[in-house]
């Protein structure tokens, strides 16, 4: 198993401290959060992006997925959202990243012409990630909170460079089973965005295993070359604790206690 986290959980934060912390913590991989206020994003320049790159390198960590803010479901016109895709696309090839996640952001549009904008941008959108190495993943995520309602969009697009990335928090909010949710996604899963809240009312991110979410059922049945990636939101939430070293250590072997006894369950 392999092990991220989001640079969510530590907002502004120069890359070179995220990531020494995630290699001197045990984590394989940076989920890197592309907006302007973070050190690269989409209208990094390409000596930002050269020397981000082997800031990485030496620190022997990779990035995981490159975590964009495009609404693929939303509406309007699609040019916008394409280029969009575009150059998210062309930052993770840049950064040797596998995956760019974006959401759905279909709120207030009938539910099949959301799915229709989702299916039509990326269908359009997938064979260039394809050409460059990526795949671009649905993030399970407020118009789509659920597996079912990410499947149903990606069974229509049906092009390997469009997959989903499950984000445990929001299939639970939405009554999903995390039996359920796995099946659903099936071969559309890039991989799972895990945290813990209190409660559903109170959505203030806490250490893992100290909430309320189905953690184990979620991590059950990753498969061993398979990533997981803690997303803190502490962006959202400036109250929380901070990301410190000693929390990320935890997290991290929280989630290997879960892979372990998920795997002498079996």
């Amino acid at each position: 198993m392999r092990y991220a986290f989001s640079t969510l959980g530590l907002p502004g934060t120069p890359l070179a401290r995220s990531a020494g912390l995630a290699a001197a913590h045990g984590y394989d991989g940076l989920e890197l959060r592309a907006h302007p206020e973070e050190p690269l994003h989409p209208q990094s320049p390409p000596g930002d992006r050269t020397a981000g790159l082997r800031t990485l390198h030496r620190a022997g960590v990779g990035v995981l997925g490159v975590a964009g803010y495009t609404k693929v479901a939303a509406p309007g016109a699609d040019g916008p959202v394409l280029a969009e895709l575009e150059a998210l696309v062309r930052l993770a090839a840049d950064l040797e990243a596998p995956y760019v996640r974006v959401f759905p952001g279909g709120a207030g549009l009938p539910g099949p012409q959301a799915d229709a904008n989702a299916v039509r941008r990326l269908r359009e959108a997938a064979p260039h990630a394809e050409r460059n190495g990526v795949r671009i993943l649905l993030e399970t995520h407020d118009s789509h909170r659920t597996a079912a309602d990410a499947a149903r969009v990606l069974d229509a697009v049906g092009h390997p460079a469009a997959g989903a990335l499950w984000d445990v928090l929001h299939t639970w909010l939405g009554g999903e089973r995390p039996d359920e949710s796995r099946r659903r996604l099936g071969p559309h899963l890039g991989y799972l965005q895990v945290k813990d809240v209190a409660s559903a009312d109170d959505l203030t991110p806490v250490p893992l295993g100290v909430g309320v979410l189905p953690l184990a059922g979620a991590v059950a049945g990753t498969p061993a070359d398979g990533w997981l990636c803690w997303e803190y939101e502490r962006r959202w939430y400036p109250g929380a604790a901070e990301l410190a070293g000693p929390r990320l250590a935890r997290g991290r072997e929280h989630l290997e206690g879960l892979v372990v006894h998920g795997d002498q369950a079996e």
